[in-house]
């Protein structure tokens, strides 16, 4: 056996933690004891941010996950596992998922889809606080609105566009 190298590891089956990585721009957010969930795929797990490592490695950045929770049947050490912090919880808000142009704190310009399902409009959409996969209206649209995610840049010189 090489120098270094793990002969053993102990764990307690019952005081597990999650270590999750987080890209290094969204790392900047997160703070200890914040809110998390594990996804161990068989279940999911309460916990808190117990620790973050101060430093970066490969674009991403370790955080420790101490679970407050019961562990679900088949939880054990190495597992795989997802997991989601809460940064911020939002009251009263409108989102949607993100769009292809779609930053935080920015106005970008929507296809919202007319009713009847077979044209789109050109709409200025003014957003606001985001998440990896959703974000906030400010303006522009209402509860209920359909729009257009993905790029259509191909189309934007377009007011109105036929769906087919």
């Amino acid at each position: 056996m090489a120098a270094g190298s793990i002969l053993a590891r102990i764990a307690q089956q019952d005081k597990l933690k999650a270590q999750i990585r987080v890209s290094e721009i969204e790392a900047k957010d997160i703070a200890l004891g914040q809110p998390a969930e594990i996804d161990t795929h068989t279940g999911v797990i309460a916990g808190r941010v117990g620790r973050i490592d101060p430093a970066a490695v490969n674009g991403s950045v370790l955080v420790d996950v101490t679970l407050t929770g019961a562990l679900p049947a088949g939880a054990r050490p190495d597992l795989s596992v997802d997991g989601t912090v809460e940064i911020e919880r939002l009251s009263d808000v409108v989102y949607m998922g993100r769009p292809a142009s779609g930053q935080p704190n920015s106005t970008v310009t929507l296809f919202c889809i007319d009713p009847g399902g077979k044209t789109a409009t050109h709409r200025k959409v003014k957003l606001g606080r985001a998440s990896v996969t959703t974000i906030e209206v400010l303006e522009g649209l209402k509860p209920g609105d359909t729009v257009i995610l993905s790029d259509t840049s191909s189309v934007d010189a377009h007011d109105r566009i036929r769906l087919e």
